[in-house]
């Protein structure tokens, strides 16, 4: 005789019922705070919630100011005390607008109901009033991937990468329409999308697609990365920067000797620590660092990918500094147990922190957009000693926007006189410095020898090799 048994399945349904019965509630109370727009969000619980409410505010570019958060039992409540990126408090027009700057996706109905909420609710500006909404068509801050290809990389991390990846693509005759790059503790994680360079669609060729995971992967292997290095076509929808955190988190980038601690002084050093609460039964973690945006995401997506749940959480951002609480225990219900696991968990946020740090002078870019772009500005960054950090590529309309994060080879902050030869080459109406620290650096000593030439010489054999350029010489 067969027994019955409870599933993942019928749970999941009897979730999205009891979801359904209790939709989002919002509240956007304009009135209590002089400082900040109060933003109040009520709902069935369910595992994710507060990483989808705070990718939602991240991604309308919400600096969260101050946040309290209870999720212990059948029900999920949190506060939430927001300021545009001026520090203003927000007003109809400003929510509206943001929204509507945001791209259709497919995420979970709660983010739906959630972001619409908000900007309807925001109209209230003479006191809180709530509202809730069962069916929208909007979300924010995913890339759909109707109309391009996403390819994803992680490898060792070297001086004149960048450009060798952006080379072959080129080579292949792809455009790159998007693109985000970071780094941390020699590791590099991009999320690149691309079209095809006739037809301006995305590439769905097996072939095709094969021939260019395999071109990629072997220059990210290199020489040193022949075992870690990885390259992906990812399918359905992509929210990059989450994305972008379970590559590095998967990659381990939190276990490996810390190449950074050296430059990183005491002030700017995240201190975090990992305690147990035995009476309640929690894990405490509090996290104090300077404060910057997107931190608050930064530390969620990073316990949510470590399969911990956060049960009750303060967050303090008003000045320099920002500080978070988090009781937490792990999804079986049990506590940090170990101290190796504790040990684990500092080190994760910590490089959570770390990976979106912007080292480095800023460099941005705008100009008409065309095939080869980024090839050519890599390589000309390459070819003048620079190393990438971080980037941020986009394509809006027939302009190219993007932001490069550079230091010397050696990581070293760039001299003046090379940011200036670098413009020079490029344009100086296009391509600007974002950071006024590089000009107050002394002047670079001319020599015969040259951190750029070797790196130029490196590279450009690299892609010979390839049979990606005629000479190497």
């Amino acid at each position: 005789m067969d027994c019955w048994s409870p599933s993942l399945t019928l749970d999941e349904e009897f979730e999205k019922l009891v979801i359904r019965m209790n939709p989002p509630r919002v509240t956007v109370d304009n009135a209590t705070s002089r400082k900040a727009t109060l933003i109040k969000v009520d709902s069935a619980n369910k595992r994710g919630s507060l990483l989808e409410v705070v990718q939602v505010l991240t991604d309308l570019d919400l600096i969260i100011r101050r946040a309290y958060i209870s999720s212990d039992g059948e029900w999920f409540m949190d506060v939430f005390h927001v300021t545009d990126q001026y520090g203003n408090k927000l007003s109809e027009v400003d929510v509206a607008e943001r929204i509507q700057q945001k791209p259709k996706s497919s995420l979970h109905q709660f983010l739906l109901e959630w972001e619409s909420s908000v900007l309807l609710v925001a109209r209230a500006q003479l006191g809180p009033r709530a509202y809730s909404f069962r069916s929208l068509t909007r979300s924010v801050g995913v890339q759909a991937a109707s109309k391009h290809t996403t390819i994803e990389l992680t490898g060792r991390d070297r001086p004149g990468l960048l450009s060798e990846v952006f080379a072959v693509l080129t080579d292949l005759k792809c455009n790159v329409v998007a693109a985000e790059v970071w780094t941390h503790n020699s590791r590099m994680a991009s999320v690149v999308y691309i079209t095809d360079e006739a037809t301006g669609s995305s590439i769905d060729n097996p072939e095709r697609l094969t021939k260019i995971k395999q071109l990629l992967l072997y220059v990210l292997k290199g020489d040193r990365d022949q075992m870690r290095a990885n390259t992906a076509v990812s399918v359905g929808s992509t929210h990059t920067e989450r994305r972008l955190h379970q590559m590095m988190y998967a990659d381990r980038d939190y276990d490996m000797n810390d190449a950074d601690s050296g430059s990183t002084s005491e002030w700017s050093k995240p201190l975090v620590t990992v305690e147990n609460c035995a009476d309640k039964g929690y894990t405490v973690v509090n996290l104090r660092c300077l404060d910057r945006p997107k931190l608050l995401f930064d530390t969620v997506c990073t316990l949510t990918d470590m399969q911990y749940v956060v049960y009750h959480a303060t967050v303090i951002a008003d000045g320099p500094e920002a500080y978070q609480e988090y009781y937490i225990r792990h999804m079986d219900g049990c506590p940090v147990s170990s101290e190796p696991e504790r040990q684990r968990v500092i080190n994760c946020l910590e490089a959570a922190i770390k990976r979106r740090a912007s080292e480095g002078i800023r460099l941005e870019l705008c100009s008409e957009d065309r095939v080869g772009l980024l090839s050519d500005v890599t390589r000309i960054f390459r070819e003048n000693g620079l190393s990438v950090t971080r980037a941020e590529v986009t394509t809006r309309g027939s302009q190219a926007v993007n932001a490069f994060c550079v230091t010397d080879a050696s990581g070293d902050p760039v001299k003046s006189e090379t940011i200036e030869a670098v413009r020079k080459e490029l344009g100086l109406t296009i391509l600007h410095v974002k950071d006024d620290a590089y000009s107050k650096s002394p002047p670079q000593e001319s020599g015969g020898f040259s951190l750029g030439t070797l790196f130029k010489s490196r590279s450009e054999k690299f892609l010979y090799n390839l049979g990606l350029i005629k000479s190497c010489s």
